[in-house]
């Protein structure tokens, strides 16, 4: 049986944890075992780049830690070698797991916790093709102002329709003028032969 001594250390090492974890928005759970030294650097890499935390801890740990944060049904996920990728950021653990589970086949999604809700592995790929949010909000922006985008195109278009129209009417008003006096003499004439008879 552990002295109290391991099994204090053992609790703080938890409680650690949970103080470290708890403010995490979004948690992804990955199988990493088979990874090169070379791909997981590149990995560990880009994920500090994106503020994403990364490390492999015991299932029996993570079992307590994910339950004292209140996550019940996580058992089949802690099977094997864990590592958790957790942030702020909901997007951007998702994002880079995935993208290197494809990349890297020994490494595999297991699942995760999305806001508070435990998520599949297909609720983690799937939130990995959302757009980051600089992209989202370029997205946003554009689609805000699209409508005064569209109202200003269809004001011009509208306006150089009437200046054509408009283009177009002044030289069939010049024929007219130009017509009117050669008819008038035509008209003048019938009168004058009347007499001649």
């Amino acid at each position: 049986m552990p002295s109290e001594k391991i099994l204090a250390a053992k609790q703080q090492r938890v409680e650690d944890l949970v103080s470290e974890l708890k403010g995490a928005t979004t948690y992804v759970f990955v199988a990493t075992r088979g990874l090169t030294v070379a791909q997981d650097t590149e990995m560990r890499a880009e994920l500090r780049k994106a503020g994403v935390k990364f490390a492999v801890i015991k299932n029996t740990v993570l079992r307590r830690v994910f339950a004292e944060l209140g996550f019940e049904g996580l058992d089949e996920l802690f099977q094997g070698p864990t590592a958790v990728g957790y942030s702020e950021d909901i997007i951007a653990p998702a994002k880079i797991l995935a993208k290197y589970s494809e990349d890297f086949e020994p490494m595999e999604i297991k699942g995760g916790i999305i806001d508070g809700k435990v998520a599949t592995v297909a609720e983690i790929v799937a939130l990995s093709k959302v757009p980051d949010p600089a992209t989202l909000q370029t997205q946003v922006a554009y689609s805000l102002l699209f409508p005064f985008t569209k109202l200003a195109m269809l004001v011009k278009a509208v306006a150089e329709k009437k200046q054509e129209e408009g283009g177009e009417a002044a030289p069939a008003t010049e024929t007219a003028a130009v017509e009117a006096p050669a008819e008038a003499p035509a008209e003048e004439a019938a009168p004058a032969e009347t007499p001649a008879e």
